[in-house]
Parts: structure tokens; sequence; C-alpha cells
């Protein structure tokens, strides 16, 4: 796969969802402005999400809402929900259809477009831009019009970055803000590349 190269539909739909969420790292997400300029940044943390026997997913025990919809398509679109009536998270649903998983993009190294960014999020240090799920759809402008956006088009996507994250480079630690998941608190389904200024503190 050659540099820029947007994601294919059998790179999300693969079964593994913690080895989609692993070779996530080092890609590069994409979101046009509303000029057309691009804003982009290299994922850099992830969180997998292994539906129905994941405590911590929201479609736990193939709980299918209005809100998780998106979770049951065939993986390569969008998730896209607000947490606390003020952050969207954005997550790439994975596997094939019917199947709920999906993987949380947590943190990106923003690439392209920063003025665009920092007028949308005004911070002292470029690093607090995007380093962190909620922080990252404010900088890049995602909220609920993207869910459901296919990763293939136009609106969004993911392409190949520069160069691919060595297995060395990448760390596996437990999820973060799941404390009432119960036995699934402790699995190591977060993953972020290996001192990296944007991973989420």
């Amino acid at each position: 796969m050659s540099i820029g190269e947007k994601l294919s539909r059998e790179f999300y739909t693969r079964c593994d969802t913690l080895l989609v969420a692993r070779d996530l790292l080092g890609k590069r997400l994409v979101v046009p402005a509303p000029d057309g300029a691009r804003m982009a940044g290299r994922i850099v943390e992830t969180e997998a999400y292994m539906g129905a026997e994941d405590k911590a997913s929201h479609a736990f025990g193939n709980r299918r809402t209005a809100r998780t919809a998106m979770m049951f398509c065939e993986g390569g679109v969008a998730y896209v929900y607000l947490i606390y009536g003020m952050y969207y998270q954005f997550n790439v649903v994975t596997g094939v259809e019917s199947v709920p998983d999906a993987v949380l993009i947590r943190a990106v190294e923003p690439e392209e477009g920063l003025e665009l960014m920092r007028s949308r999020r005004p911070v002292k240090q470029d690093r607090n831009l995007t380093s962190g799920p909620g922080k990252l759809c404010a900088a890049f402008g995602l909220n609920r019009s993207y869910n459901g956006a296919d990763l293939l088009g136009e609106q969004l996507w993911i392409e190949q970055g520069a160069r691919d994250v060595k297995p060395n480079e990448i760390v596996a630690g437990p999820r973060i803000g799941i404390a009432y998941a119960e036995e699934f608190v402790e699995k190591p389904w977060r993953f972020w590349v290996r001192g990296n200024l944007y991973v989420s503190r």
C-alpha cells in the first residue's frame, strides 16, 4: 500500500478487532475542511471494543439502539457519539455486519491543517490539540453529522501513513474511563505509540 492510499474495506472487515486497533497506529486520519483543504493527523492511540461480549461496549449483550445502530454495520464506517452532553468520540466500526465491534480513535499527531485546528481549540501547546478523543473531534470538527460516514468515501477517511509502526513501538494497556466494566476493566485493549507526545494523559 502506498503513502496516501485509503485503507481498503478488507482492512476494516477483519474479524480480529484487536489487530485492527493495533494496525491503525501510524495510519493517517483525514477530514476535509469546509473549504476543501485537508486536516490530517497520524493515529497514535486507539482502544478496541469487542461488541456483544465486552461490558465496556455500548453494544454489550447485542444491545441495539438508535445510538448503537452503526456498530452493527459492516466494518469501515464511522461511529460518532456524544458523551457527557459535550464531547464527541470518533470510532471505526470493524468486522462483519451484525457483529458490533469498534475501535475508538483516542489521539492523533496533527500533520496538516493545524491553523484551523488551533482556531477550533485554542491551546498554549500543540501537544494538547488532539491528545484525547474529545480533543481530536473538536480540532477536526467531527460531530454527529459524521456518524455512519463511509471511510472509503469523501467525508472522512483513513489512509496509509508515511511509515508503519513497528511492533516494539506499540504499548498495550487497560482502557480509560470504564470503571463500570467489571472484569473487562483491566483488559489490555488500549494501544499507543511508545513515547509519542500526543498520546492522551
